[in-house]
């Protein structure tokens, strides 16, 4: 027992303080102005002094997206460590952790419903589930999505959010890009349209497949979007990139993006695109 502690307790000062369930502040992470947490989720978690745009979790990316009453698909079922991975963990113990953390099986959750009455199936990449890692749940699930847009005969909409590959599965996870690859292709043959928004970060893998592949490609302010990390690229060319390399913005500019939109317009953005690409007679 220290000495301030000894004191204390000799004042009575025995009192514990009291705790909430979760903080009230948070900080931006990019302005560092302090945000009273219920005002900055309020503003789907953009700062209201930077227009800084935060990381959503699936659930909040889908009552944002879809109109009420969208139905969650059921979440695929697939072989789990395939590989008997260990790092300096167990493989099943860092989905379990994962698992507790969050209320999805795994990080890529589709919706199905309307976007403003037009209909629409979402999936949405969730980064707070192991980094929004690609694995074999991540590819099933995309792929599932993809077959539902084609039996309703309307968009699909894609919200990435990634670090890349799950590296626990291998081989097996680099398997989801060419999986991935062939549903995008289906749906093309379908006439269907395939609508990537980019948001932060969206790196790795995901980049090199179906992140990429969309008819209209939009982005969130600020996301990060590339393949592999900046201080790599700069390592192997060995040249210095240019200020806001791999940024929304700069992918804009150089034809990368289609758009840059702000996540308040993200819906009606949304619902206008499908309004010139969607087929006449969804479902």
């Amino acid at each position: 027992m220290n000495w301030f502690t000894r004191v204390r307790n000799s004042l009575g000062f025995t009192q514990e303080k009291k705790t909430t369930e979760k903080d009230l502040w948070i900080k931006c992470s990019n302005c560092q102005e302090m945000l009273f947490v219920q005002d900055y989720e309020a503003n789907v978690k953009v700062c209201p002094s930077c227009g800084h745009h935060g990381r959503l979790n699936a659930d909040a990316r889908l009552a944002m997206l879809l109109d009420p009453g969208f139905e969650l698909l059921p979440m695929p079922e697939v072989t789990e460590d395939p590989l008997g991975f260990k790092d300096t963990k167990k493989y099943t113990d860092r989905l379990k952790a994962a698992r507790a953390a969050n209320p999805h099986r795994d990080a890529f959750v589709v919706g199905s419903g309307h976007i403003d009455t037009r209909p629409a199936v979402v999936g949405v990449q969730d980064f707070s589930f192991m980094g929004g890692s690609m694995g074999m749940a991540v590819g099933e699930a995309f792929c599932k999505g993809a077959e539902a847009a084609i039996a309703r005969r309307c968009a699909y909409i894609v919200v990435t959010a990634a670090g890349g590959a799950r590296m626990q599965e291998g081989i097996l996870s680099l398997m989801q890009m060419p999986r991935a690859t062939v549903m995008t292709r289906r749906l093309k043959a379908a006439g269907l349209p395939y609508i990537v928004v980019l948001s932060d970060p969206t790196t790795g893998g995901v980049t090199a497949s179906y992140a990429m592949l969309g008819d209209i490609h939009i982005a969130e302010p600020g996301a990060l979007i590339g393949f592999a990390g900046q201080r790599v690229i700069q390592d192997t060319i060995r040249e210095q990139l240019p200020e806001g390399f791999q940024r929304a913005e700069y992918l804009h500019k150089h034809g990368m993006v289609d758009m840059v939109v702000e996540r308040h317009n993200l819906r009606a953005t949304l619902a206008q695109v499908l309004d010139y690409l969607a087929p006449v007679k969804a479902a």
